[in-house]
């Protein structure tokens, strides 16, 4: 069923997404399949961890909108989008650390959708977002998706990620005829090789990959994209990356790799660590604040008593402080990590911290994984 997505944020944790129906045939079939409970779109959502797709809190109508009924959906709040990454990373790429992340969590979801059987039909950077509370990256928007081998809408993907076969099927579409060829979850992997290349290089690729000489060799227009050298994470041996990416993106969908399949890639087993501008970026529960103490204020028992205090008083003016630790040797010496309730109060102390000056020194504020953080895993330098 076409509809309309609207996202409105709602207080502090969830979202509202709206869809609307144009033509009163697809409205009746809406109000038989949500009445009946066995909404498609409600199922997929049900279907899948909550740690891999937006979570869905719950599903409503409103009767009273002036253009007829609204399906309304009650999601969780997410952060940051992958497209929002890419404009900041613009031209330079993101870091190893943060593809690696997006790429593993997103091919979980995959995973798992496909196992399902469901196909998501639209990925794309706006579609996959940060969650600060569980710390993955996850999947909205499902609203081209369809049952594989039942594909019931005729225009799936964006331009840009759109598939081969998908392009095909468009095309015929338009042209009042069907293809021979059903489009199934091998579409989702196409999109995500185009995805990766794109975090990778800090390019936009919607034009190269509508142009001939990608249709004609895809592989070597990759290759040239890692081994340039105004790519800054050539610097970094990345061949295991690009043969991932490369195996997402045959033109046979038969010859591409299942989500499952990439998953066992080598990629996934270098143990790379994040930069200080993915710790900005991708909020936490737990505050990092850099430029803090001096090594005599650590050498001092009541001077860092003392400053303890002073900070955490400082940092409860956002919001309830589970634990706060400042390590007085390596790893981690002289950090102040400050863990919070919630990656809510966590973002208001990052916003309201950065740039403060404490004891005559300027405060940097970052965030910190709170995974790491309850290992006891903390990082000395970053990149």
């Amino acid at each position: 069923m076409a509809g309309f997505p609207l996202l409105l944020p709602l207080w502090f944790s969830v979202s509202l997404n709206i869809i609307r129906y144009k033509t009163s045939e697809l409205l009746s079939a809406a109000f038989v399949v949500w009445g009946g409970g066995r909404c498609w779109l409600c199922a997929c959502y049900r279907c899948l961890s909550p740690c891999l797709v937006v979570t869905l809190y719950g599903v409503f109508t409103n009767h009273y909108s002036a253009n007829g009924p609204s399906r309304c959906l009650l999601l969780e709040l997410l952060d940051i989008s992958v497209s929002e990454l890419l404009l900041h990373s613009s031209n330079q790429g993101c870091s190893m650390w943060m593809i690696q992340h997006c790429a593993r969590d997103v091919l979980e979801a995959l995973a798992f959708l496909h196992h399902k059987g469901y196909v998501h039909a639209d990925l794309k950077p706006r579609n996959i977002l940060w969650s600060a509370e569980e710390e993955c990256f996850k999947l909205i928007d499902f609203g081209l998706s369809f049952k594989e081998g039942n594909q019931d809408v005729k225009y799936i993907q964006t331009d840009g990620y759109r598939a081969p076969e998908a392009e095909l099927q468009n095309c015929l579409a338009q042209a009042g005829l069907q293809s021979e060829t059903e489009c199934t979850s091998a579409v989702d992997l196409w999109s995500l090789g185009i995805v990766l290349l794109e975090m990778f290089s800090g390019m936009k690729l919607k034009h190269t990959v509508q142009s001939q000489e990608w249709k004609t060799n895809s592989s070597a227009i990759v290759d040239r994209i890692f081994a340039s050298e105004g790519v800054v994470n050539s610097a970094i041996p990345a061949y295991h990356l690009r043969d991932l990416i490369k195996s997402m993106l045959h033109c046979d969908q038969g010859k591409r790799a299942s989500a499952e399949k990439a998953l066992c890639s080598p990629f996934f087993s270098i143990p790379f660590a994040p930069h200080i501008e993915d710790l900005v970026m991708l909020p936490t529960p737990v505050l990092r604040l850099l430029n803090v103490l001096s090594d005599a204020s650590l050498q001092c028992e009541e001077e860092y008593e003392d400053i303890l205090e002073d900070i955490r008083e400082e940092c409860q003016k956002y919001g309830p402080v589970v634990s706060l630790l400042i390590p007085k040797e390596n790893p981690g010496k002289g950090q102040v990590f400050v863990e919070y309730a919630n990656a809510g109060d966590s973002k208001a102390a990052q916003k309201m911290l950065t740039g403060k000056i404490f004891d005559g020194k300027f405060v940097v504020a970052t965030f910190y994984p709170l995974s790491a953080y309850k290992r006891g895993y903390l990082y000395q330098n970053l990149l």
